[in-house]
């Protein structure tokens, strides 16, 4: 798919000439630039990446297909450069994304452009409604990235025990992802213990992990720019029946989640189902169970209560369901998964049974 092509397409059945793109992953969606600070032009005369002196020699490498305009030798000013390049590419209504664009730089833009006759016209999901399906080779990318998490989770086990800091896991597990081919880490990542599981977004501090901890780590690795999504909880020695008892009611619950992944599902589906085991622990349960990833760790569809969208084929979505019980501890369990023709498939593989460790 040439998708500078296809955008345009997109925004002239709107009425507009041309995209400005100013979202990180949707430049390096559309163009194939694999760094910060570039910004993308398409027009009826040609396509354009704007980026700084900085980075030129990168994006003439990597974007051999686009027109390279340093902004920097305009004034070192990024909206006359925007103004410039929608002359030469023969815009006259110009559509940005409004949900990215600052006031303050939405007003320099705009300043510019109408003294050159250009209208700057709001925007919203042109780019993400490209994204929202797969393609294989992005498919590709997000399986490699799962199988590096794997490999690193697998690696961090041996050391979780007790006297062992959440620091000090959280550093072997990001090593491990880079050692294993890594671009970076995808997120940061979040490795917590004890009580602190509760916390969905807690973060690793110098607690020690003790004896009858849960420790709960969420993590994913980037490879070419696509994000794994996973979360395994462990208990570190005997677990008490109310440990047990959260666990496999989560287990299960990601279990009849994951069984209501499939083509032309509502995104609200699988927490409805999931609902109806909770029981009492329905008021610890968080809603938001499940996300669409690729190049941003949270896109459409997003599945849960408010769920508006049907997953499709070639769709990449976690499931993780959790509960979630203040002062007490948490349980979640998650795996990234390809939404295929017949049903779904799991690309993060690390087993999800109890593993208690001693």
């Amino acid at each position: 798919m040439d998708k500078a092509k296809k955008i345009l397409e997109i925004v002239q059945e709107k009425g507009l000439d041309g995209m400005y793109i100013s979202k990180e992953s949707n430049v390096n969606y559309v163009t194939g630039y694999p760094d910060e600070c570039g910004y993308a032009i398409i027009g009826p005369n040609g396509k354009y990446l704007l980026t700084d002196s900085r980075f030129t020699e990168l994006a003439e490498k990597s974007c051999p297909d686009y027109k390279i305009v340093n902004w920097h030798l305009t004034s070192r000013s990024l909206p006359k450069a925007i103004a410039n390049t929608c002359i030469e590419a023969g815009i006259k209504k110009l559509g940005f994304e409004e949900c990215f664009t600052t006031f303050d730089k939405y007003t320099q833009i705009n300043s510019l452009l109408s003294e050159s006759g250009i209208e700057l016209v709001p925007t919203q999901n042109v780019i993400e409604t490209l994204r929202y399906v797969k393609s294989d080779e992005e498919i590709e990318n997000l399986r490699i990235s799962c199988q590096i998490a794997d490999k690193a989770l697998e690696e961090l086990v041996p050391y979780i025990k007790p006297g062992v800091t959440e620091r000090e896991l959280c550093a072997r597990l990001e090593f491990s992802m880079k050692m294993h081919g890594a671009q970076d880490i995808g997120f940061e990542t979040i490795l917590i213990s004890g009580a602190k599981t509760s916390l969905l977004h807690g973060k690793p501090s110098d607690k020690k992990v003790e004896e009858g901890d849960f420790v709960l780590v969420d993590f994913g690795a980037k490879y070419n720019g696509y994000i794994s999504d996973m979360t395994r909880t462990f208990i570190v020695g005997e677990p008490n029946e109310k440990q047990k008892e959260v666990y496999e009611l989560v287990r299960k619950s990601q279990e009849i989640g994951l069984e209501n992944m499939k083509n032309r599902a509502h995104a609200k589906g699988p927490d409805a189902e999931i609902r109806k085991i909770l029981g009492d622990y329905e008021k610890f349960y968080y809603s938001g169970m499940g996300h669409g990833v690729g190049l941003d760790l949270h896109e459409e569809p997003f599945l849960g209560i408010n769920g508006s969208r049907i997953m499709e084929t070639n769709c990449v979505i976690t499931m993780e369901p959790g509960i979630y019980i203040p002062g007490w501890g948490g349980v979640r369990i998650e795996d990234t998964v390809l939404i295929t023709e017949n049903g779904m498939e799991t690309l993060t593989h690390f087993p999800k049974e109890l593993m208690i460790l001693k």
